[in-house]
């Protein structure tokens, strides 16, 4: 309004100026949160004009008013009485919060229609949105001098530790959250019943069993040391026996996809534990479910993305190189490990039976370095366990140490040069050696 052409082109075209625009767009993120609904509904609840005005008006934000969120609106009408207009510092604040609308109002449209067209992950594209909503202020960090928040993905594929319901405790820290993710991935693997301990990101204890109680002690018996001050996942309802056990040692947190009311009275007893709900993780599998998730890693100025590590393998996968073959048992055992493996930090060895982990080395430098550590930590006698390596061996020595461990079957991806080294050392003391063809690096 202070180019003397335009406000020409004003009057002789009768164009009466707007002093201020007010937009609220169609809902359609709560349409699409809705049970059933349909493309064509969430289609109609695209906006169209709205979007096109708050731009205008925001792009001409020092002579025009313009609103989004109508939480503004008693602060703009006090202002407006109070001095007559908006001072431009409040202008500016308004327009900055029409484009980070229109921003994020455009970002759950593209990922909703990316979901239902089922496209191939993000990763590939030229360029990516990220998008999250600011869900908590966390106390602090990984450590107590480091500021922290918590960020919620606008669109959730699978059950998560983003979704967990929390039912009691103290507020969830950073760490917290990151042991339940991992807790939650893990566990995620199972069918059967199955719990997991998680200490600092790594599963220091995993099994299966008849029932969640025997599992839990199954995975707590791995590690019970690592284990004080852990973070527990399981699969299955929590109840008031296997709650009695849990109270015995010093838990942050607990994740199930539903406990009864006796178990969570037990439960509450510890004031501070926190207690969260996750109801999908009982019927969601990684066999059985699907997910177009991404793992997004940053870097200093950047970011990686990758398609999530769903890969499974089954007995019909995996590839024996031994002359021994591994036993019906000793297959079983393979599999479970490599659910578990996935799932430790690189370099990762895990030592398990059919129905538990018995030994855990987690990133260590070195591969033997892991396969000793997993010895020297391991409870239970390794005589008849099998080992899992989530890369290959590029040595012989990693099955040296395993064979004088008493394991009897190994699975790796294989692929390495030396890989008939590994082969010689496994045949030359009678023990099995299946490849799977993948890799299971986590970094």
């Amino acid at each position: 309004r202070d180019n003397p052409v335009h406000l020409k082109d004003m009057r002789e075209n009768d164009i009466q100026p707007i002093d201020m625009v007010v937009v609220n767009l169609y809902p359609f993120e709560e349409t699409i949160a809705r049970q059933g609904v349909t493309l064509a509904e969430a289609i109609e609840n695209i906006d169209i004009g709205g979007p096109s005005m708050l731009r205008s008006a925001a792009k001409n934000y020092q002579d025009v008013i313009v609103i989004v969120n109508p939480a503004r609106y008693a602060t703009i009408i006090q202002q407006i009485k109070d001095t007559g207009t908006v001072s431009a510092e409040t202008k500016l604040e308004l327009a900055y919060e029409v484009f980070k609308t229109t921003s994020y109002y455009d970002s759950v449209i593209q990922l909703y229609l990316h979901d239902v067209a089922q496209k191939k992950p993000v990763a590939p594209h030229q360029k990516i949105n990220l998008e999250y909503l600011k869900v908590a202020d966390l106390r602090y960090g990984e450590n107590p001098h480091q500021k922290a928040a918590f960020y919620r993905e606008k669109v959730i594929c699978s059950p998560c530790a983003s979704v967990a319901e929390q039912l009691h405790g103290k507020e969830l820290s950073f760490n917290n959250y990151l042991d339940l993710d991992g807790a939650i991935e893990t566990v995620k693997e199972f069918s059967e019943p199955a719990a997991v301990v998680i200490k600092h990101t790594n599963p220091c204890g995993v099994a299966v069993g008849d029932s969640l109680l025997e599992a839990y002690k199954r995975a707590h018996a791995t590690d019970p040391v690592s284990a004080f001050g852990s973070v527990v996942g399981f699969n299955r309802a929590v109840d008031a026996q296997l709650a009695q056990v849990l109270n015995e040692t010093f838990i942050e947190a607990i994740v199930a996809p539903s406990y009864n009311q006796d178990a969570l009275e037990i439960l509450k007893t510890k004031k501070d534990r926190r207690l969260m709900l996750l109801e999908a993780l009982e019927t969601w599998t990684m066999v059985g479910g699907t997910s177009a998730d991404n793992d997004i890693k940053r870097i200093g100025g950047g970011i990686l993305v990758q398609e999530a590590d769903r890969k499974m393998v089954t007995r019909a996968d995996v590839k024996c190189v031994t002359e021994r073959q591994p036993t019906d048992e000793e297959m079983k055992a393979l599999l479970f490990g490599w659910k578990v493996v996935k799932h430790v930090k690189s370099n990762a060895i895990v030592y398990t039976s059919a129905v538990e982990t018995i030994g855990i080395g987690a990133g260590q430098m070195s591969r033997v370095d892991s396969s000793e550590l997993a010895v020297a930590k391991a409870k239970k006698d390794l005589k008849g366990s099998v080992l899992a390596s989530d890369a290959f061996f590029p040595f012989r020595d990693a099955v040296d140490a395993a064979v004088k461990a008493g394991a009897t079957a190994i699975i790796q991806p294989g692929g390495s040069v030396r890989d008939e080294d590994s082969i010689k050392a496994c045949n030359e003391n009678k023990i099995a050696m299946v490849f799977t063809g993948i890799r299971h690096f986590r970094h």
